[in-house]
């Protein structure tokens, strides 16, 4: 979740050279609380002198004519496009990257854990999935039914075709340098970073994000397993590099992966010790336990969230209490379908 003030200036439009080579392009998210995606043009790795580029954006006119604005300001046209590297298979992330493919020939490359989540995509041709059972199981039946008249078909007009290419952990080697692949899940299933050692640059997709946390497990995927405690894994994962320049997918580009990394596990462990104080010596389904919580940096009380982020608020509780469950701190029992949780006797 987001506000308005963390817009800033990054989300402005145009090409900001990081490095030489290395330019960041925000590019616009209609109706969407994140205002902007970073995708990232990358020059000289390609052998022909092509570009290869980082997530793809969201498959809208204001964002191919923002990316080609950016691109002749570099000198450059969408025919430079050789590959698209993406992080996860998010739509603002994905599906001009499908597009863009399409139009110009270019190479797609995901993830390889976010093929199931591709397949139900193209078999529901609309809803939300894993996200909507979660609710349900979390007592937020009357919310998981409001979720689903407000945003009938969010995924109904978006294409969902395969890539070229699945990755896993491996580097990916171009005629002019190296990509190290590296397998983060947990705000996907198939989420990945791509870290560029010789340079020591990570993009780093929304696993790493300067401002805000992202969203936990939220895809049409059921997301195996504690999405929260793969998350936790996976960015204690990122201290085992060299620290690195942090190029997120949306935010400013900031000096240090390794401190925001320090930050966003701070904060999940706060998360965790707040939601063990509500959850207290009572049994309680994880949408109450929601409701008494306070959300994002201003503390917004739950019912003053939008039904999407009240969606998102509820399944980052159900990750909080897993993970309370699995380090012993918390127990939990099934009954008509609704997961409660309590204190361990």
């Amino acid at each position: 979740m987001t506000r308005r003030s963390d817009q800033g200036a990054w989300a402005e439009a145009g090409a900001q050279t990081i490095l030489p080579g290395v330019h960041r392009v925000p590019l616009p998210l209609p109706n969407d609380g994140l205002h902007a995606v970073n995708v990232y043009l990358l020059e000289g790795l390609a052998e022909d002198g092509g570009l290869v580029m980082i997530d793809g954006g969201w498959a809208v006119p204001e964002a191919r004519k923002t990316l080609e604005e950016a691109l002749a300001s570099l000198g450059r046209d969408l025919g430079d496009i050789r590959d698209i590297l993406v992080t996860h298979v998010h739509r603002d992330h994905y599906t001009q990257a499908v597009d863009l493919r399409r139009l110009l020939g270019c190479r797609v490359h995901l993830g390889a854990g976010e093929r199931r989540g591709l397949e139900l995509l193209n078999e529901m041709r609309g809803g939300l999935g894993s996200a909507l059972r979660t609710l349900r199981e979390a007592g937020a039946a009357d919310l998981a039914e409001l979720v689903e008249k407000v945003y009938p078909d969010l995924y109904l007009r978006d294409d969902w075709q395969a890539p070229d290419h699945w990755l896993t952990a491996q580097t990916l080697s171009f005629g002019g340098g190296e990509l190290r692949v590296i397998p983060t899940p947990g705000h996907t299933r198939g989420h990945v970073v791509f870290l560029d050692e010789r340079r020591g640059l990570l993009f780093s997709g929304d696993h790493v994000l300067p401002r805000i946390t992202p969203s936990i497990g939220f895809e049409a995927a059921d997301p195996g397993g504690r999405p929260l405690a793969a998350y936790l894994d996976s960015l204690h994962l990122m201290t085992r590099y060299a620290d690195a320049r942090l190029l997120p997918a949306h935010g400013p580009v900031t000096a240090s992966a390794h401190t925001r990394v320090s930050e966003l596990i701070a904060h999940h462990e706060e998360r965790l010790r707040r939601t063990l104080a509500v959850l207290g010596d009572a049994t309680h389904d994880a949408y109450t336990v929601a409701r008494r919580l306070t959300w994002t940096r201003r503390e917004v009380p739950f019912d003053e969230l939008t039904p999407m982020n009240r969606m998102l608020a509820v399944n980052e509780t159900v990750a909080h209490l897993d993970v309370l469950v699995l380090r012993g701190r918390a127990s939990v029992t099934s009954a008509d379908g609704v997961h409660r949780y309590a204190r361990p006797r």
